[in-house]
């Protein structure tokens, strides 16, 4: 005996489980689409590496930055002018980048699963997934608001450059670059020693 193959008829569904079929399906399409709104919203937040940052604008983090460098190559004067033999010294460094502030960030998650069973003894499951993103702001003393910074990393010195009267030396060339390796971490070769000219 063969059994007959039943067809289902919209009567049969029911105009509630075709409301829910339909919905689904506009879900699912949209779930499909890479780029909604949504996340071109995401996309215009403030952002860590963004030009403004906290508030203050391009010229000031670069002011910062300058700032951070010149500090730096004074420090660096200052202490190898105290090494005997080293004698007058001019520094340069160049950094990797900029500061990075890494800032507070709300991500609230919700999850929902569905799990439907037909009359003839089918069952279908949903997930539905949903994560936001937004920067936590807080209003400063001054009554605007900028993102909660959790932490603020400097940026990384890329070379160093010193140019010192006793540079023509070897074992004073070999003192300064050890010492630079020991308060910046960079590598040999990205240290230059060079003699000042009298």
């Amino acid at each position: 005996m063969e059994k007959e193959k039943k067809k289902i008829t919209l009567k049969e569904i029911g105009p509630a489980r075709l409301v829910m079929l339909l919905m689904a399906g506009i879900f699912l399409v949209l779930l499909s689409i890479p780029n909604l709104p949504s996340s071109d919203k995401k996309s215009k937040e403030p952002s860590v590496s963004s030009n403004k940052l906290m508030g203050q604008t391009s010229g000031t983090a670069n002011d910062e930055t300058e700032l951070y460098v010149t500090d730096l190559e004074d420090q660096l004067r200052t202490l190898l002018m105290k090494v005997e033999g080293i004698g007058t010294v001019e520094v340069m460094i160049t950094l990797k980048g900029s500061k990075e502030v890494v800032v507070l960030k709300d991500r609230p998650y919700t999850k929902e699963s569905v799990n439907e069973v037909d009359g003839e003894g089918g069952s279908r499951n949903s997930n539905k997934t949903e994560q936001s993103d937004t920067t936590v702001m807080v209003e400063g003393s001054d009554g605007v608001k900028r993102p909660y910074a959790l932490k603020e990393i400097e940026p990384e010195v890329e070379g160093i450059l010193v140019i010192a009267q006793g540079g023509d030396k070897a074992v004073i060339q070999s003192e300064i670059i050890e010492a630079v390796q020991v308060l910046f971490g960079v590598p040999p070769h990205k240290v230059k020693v060079m003699k000042m000219k009298s």
